[in-house]
Formats: structure tokens, sequence, C-alpha cells
């Protein structure tokens, strides 16, 4: 079974193409990482894959159906999305935005139920910061409030996650607490999608990649295949080392 297909796919906005030529999958239990330098079309392509954005050409799918065919409602019970970290203009407490997650399942302006609140409680203490639920996002840091948008991804109960340069704002101890959840729900069963520009975690933590360059794709398949020095000099434009453990054949990649 495929969570999400994009099948030749073109995206942008009206007047203006971004990339095109873009074929993609998602399974169950799989993570594809999508790498490519600033202005190369990742968030763009993001959005479009989540319907928020209209395909300039070629089709995507969510579970075989097209996605502008799903009712609102359908499609968040398929899809979450955590978006790059930001301010927010309005000072909601932490647990407030984890439950807007729920409105997929309850209706945006339904009373949360006991088990809203439970499912949205969960969601805080999984991602460590169930101490911030009264708290207003405007008075917590960046890295907090990335923490607080994937609680309300996980409270939405998704079957594909999409987040977009996850761990951007986060310090070095939460980015790694964002990458084990990323397996975690992979483990789970869920499909993710993930954003970043370091290959690193894309080679540890996804089972594909997506190399994404000026809106092409420059190259798409298992991690293993796909991550090569010289491929990510050709996608970043710069020298890049590639270091490999004789005893493990774990590999890192070091800016050159």
């Amino acid at each position: 079974m495929t969570l999400l297909a994009a099948t030749d796919l073109a995206f942008g906005y009206p007047g203006r193409v971004i990339g095109r030529g873009i074929d993609l999958a998602v399974a169950p239990g799989e993570v594809l990482a999508l790498l490519g330098p600033n202005g190369g079309g990742k968030t763009t392509l993001l959005k479009t894959l989540l319907g928020l954005l209209p395909p300039r050409a070629g089709s995507v799918t969510v579970l075989g159906r097209p996605l502008a065919a799903l009712p609102a409602r359908e499609r968040a019970r398929a899809l979450a999305y955590v978006p790059q970290s930001a301010g927010s203009a309005f000072a909601f407490t932490a647990r407030a935005v984890v439950l807007m997650g729920r409105s997929a399942h309850a209706g945006l302006f339904s009373a949360p139920s006991r088990a809203d609140r439970a499912s949205a409680e969960a969601a805080l203490a999984r991602m460590g910061v169930l101490h911030l639920a009264d708290r207003a996002v405007t008075r917590i840091s960046g890295g907090e409030r990335q923490l607080v948008l994937i609680a309300r991804a996980l409270a939405q109960e998704p079957r594909l996650v999409i987040l977009d340069e996850p761990t951007a704002s986060l310090d070095f101890g939460n980015q790694g607490k964002v990458m084990r959840e990323i397996t975690r729900l992979r483990d789970d069963g869920l499909g993710v999608i993930f954003t970043t520009h370091d290959p690193n975690q894309a080679a540890r933590y996804a089972d594909r990649a997506l190399l994404l360059r000026a809106g092409g794709r420059l190259a798409e398949g298992p991690v293993a295949e796909v991550l090569a020095a010289e491929r990510l000099e050709g996608l970043y434009g710069a020298p890049v080392e590639e270091v490999r453990d004789a005893g493990t054949g774990a590999r890192a990649f070091l800016p050159g």
C-alpha cells in the first residue's frame, strides 16, 4: 500500500513553475528525506504534496485517491504538517495548540472531549514539553515551540507526517529527540517525509532520499545508493568529504 504518491509532478505558483518531473512514493513505515540547497523548492514541494498549493501539472494521490478529491477532514486524518518553527501572533497555550490537532477528529469548533485532552497530554509528554502545557507559545523558545508543533501533529493521529526542516531551530539534544521520534513514527507504521540540509540525518534516519536542485530531481532512491559525496557536491555546489567507519560501515559527510 502507498500512503502518498506524486507522478510527473510540477509545482509552483500561478505564472511561475518552480519544479517539474517529480515522482515519489511513501509507504507505511517508510521515511523519505528531501535534501537540497536553499531556494531549491523543498518547501513549495511539501505544500503541493499537502494540497496547500495545487499541482501545476501531474498528480498527487493519498491512499490511492486524488488529493484534491479528499474532503478537508479526511485529508487531515491522513496527513499532518509540521512547518518550520516561527513566531506566533496569538498567545495560545501549548496545550491549546496541540488540541488544535484534534479538530481532524472532533471538528474545528467542537469542545474538546476527555479523549481529545488525553491525546494532547500524551503528545506533549511524548515530546518532553508537558511542563509547558499552560505556557503561552509566545513565551517559549523557538525550539520548544517546534516540539509543540510536532506534538500537535502526533495528536492529529495521521497516517503520514510531513516535517519541514524539523531540527532547524533546535539545540543538539533536542535534534536527537526529534530524529528519534521520526524513527519511532516509522516503527509505529506511519510514513514520514522530512526536509533537511544535513545529509547525515538522511543517512541515519531515512530509508530513501530525494535530492532536489533548482526544482528538479537530481537523484531519488535508497539512501545507501543516493547519498554519495559526488552527488552531494553536485547538489550543493561545494566539496563534500565522505568518511566511513571500517568496522561498522557507517558513513558521515563533511564539508570538504
